[in-house]
């Protein structure tokens, strides 16, 4: 029989000991071996995800002037989240506004003279095309104003600023993240021969291990391609409508009725 060194031999022994902890970081790594608890029952492990999260980023350059919510705090859809120093942009509105009426009266004078016979066609249109350059102008100055406020796009709650009132930033720069905790579903990794035994609207149980309580839940969709490395498919499921309490990122045990 083939000797073994003894070098070889710890590093095997360490591997065998330690191999167990490379996985530990991800709960849905857990889940390519399912556990069987009762006959027909499977578990795999699963975690929390929001559908509605997001890094708000500051749209142009400036000055923040207030960021009224908090990290942990809850907002509601259209709350002004962030606002910054518009006087600059505001005030090129102001011109440009101006600019328009003036267009808009020089072109209601060109009309007259045109209808008296004092002026051609010509000059009819250069004033028509100086209004329409001034309205554009206009608007550009209008966009750039309401981007002086970042406003909630879902009701949710902050999970981190990223930036702080009185700091300058510049155009990109991640303000806030931003996540919605009633819109979580269920991630999952189940074994790829499950396939043809699970279906949309299945129903099966979810227990988070902060809470310890299970929860009734559906498959929502499966996903769209097999991990060829460990024969595993991603499963998203849908929570029922009592569940309360919930936090995205929690991890916990789903329980399937698989038949054999």
């Amino acid at each position: 029989m083939p000797r073994h060194s003894p070098i070889s031999t710890l590093l095997g022994l360490l591997f065998l000991a330690f191999s167990p902890l490379l996985w530990a970081d991800d709960p849905l790594l857990d889940s390519p071996t399912p556990t069987a608890t009762q006959p027909g029952e499977r578990q795999v492990r699963g975690v929390l995800r929001a559908q509605n999260q997001a890094v708000l980023s500051s749209e142009l350059p400036g000055r923040i002037i207030e960021m009224p919510f908090s990290d942990g705090q809850d907002f509601n859809k259209g709350d002004v989240l962030v606002r910054f120093d518009c006087s600059a942009y505001q005030a090129q509105l102001n011109a440009a506004q101006a600019a328009t009426r003036a267009t808009r009266e020089e072109l209601n004078h060109k009309k007259q003279l045109a209808a008296l016979n004092s002026v051609g066609r010509f000059e009819v249109a250069l004033a028509e095309a100086r209004q329409a350059q001034a309205q554009a102008e206009t608007q550009v100055y209008q966009v750039q104003v309401k981007r002086c406020s970042v406003v909630a796009p879902f009701n949710g709650r902050v999970v981190l600023r990223r930036a702080q009132p009185h700091e300058s930033v510049a155009s990109g720069t991640p303000l806030l993240d931003v996540v919605d905790n009633g819109t979580l579903e269920i991630y999952l990794l189940v074994p790829s021969s499950w396939l043809s035994r699970l279906q949309p609207g299945q129903t099966f149980d979810f227990t988070p291990d902060e809470t310890g309580k299970p929860l009734k839940a559906t498959v929502k969709r499966l996903g769209a391609r097999i991990d060829e490395g460990s024969q595993t498919l991603l499963l998203i499921g849908n929570l029922s409508d009592d569940a309360k309490g919930l936090l995205a990122g929690m991890s916990g045990t789903a329980q399937f009725q698989v038949a054999e």
